[in-house]
């Protein structure tokens, strides 16, 4: 194989994963696209945000759960927040949140940010 058509597909492969997270910029594309359901230290029409990353999915105090997140059974973790946030009914049907985050790079820096606030 020629070698530079081995460096493009390595670089279109695992490129996307090497490039950095940044949870500064999470935090204001949060505050952009987020803040208008939610806050960090309170439930509004979704849930409190502080703690999310590493607390079991339907747990936060307080807050009235889907069925369907209320009984997911797993602990929020970049992988699950990534397809939650690429598209919350395509992965919890029966979910309430209508809302996703088109772009994978404003999706890893928003969980960045969120993981940021939990000591993750």
């Amino acid at each position: 194989m020629d070698t530079l058509l081995a460096c493009a597909i390595v670089a279109v492969c695992i490129g996307p994963q090497l490039a950095a997270v940044d949870a500064d910029r999470g935090k204001a594309l949060w505050e952009a696209k987020c803040i208008g359901c939610h806050a960090l230290d309170a439930n509004r029409v979704g849930p409190l945000h502080r703690g999310v990353f590493g607390r079991k999915a339907g747990a936060a105090p307080g807050f009235t759960y889907s069925a369907a997140v209320r009984n997911a059974g797993f602990v929020w973790d970049e992988a699950r927040l990534e397809k939650w946030l690429a598209g919350p009914a395509q992965f919890l049907p029966g979910s309430r949140m209508g809302f996703s985050v088109a772009d994978p790079a404003d999706r890893a820096d928003i969980i960045a940010y969120l993981k940021s606030l939990s000591g993750g």
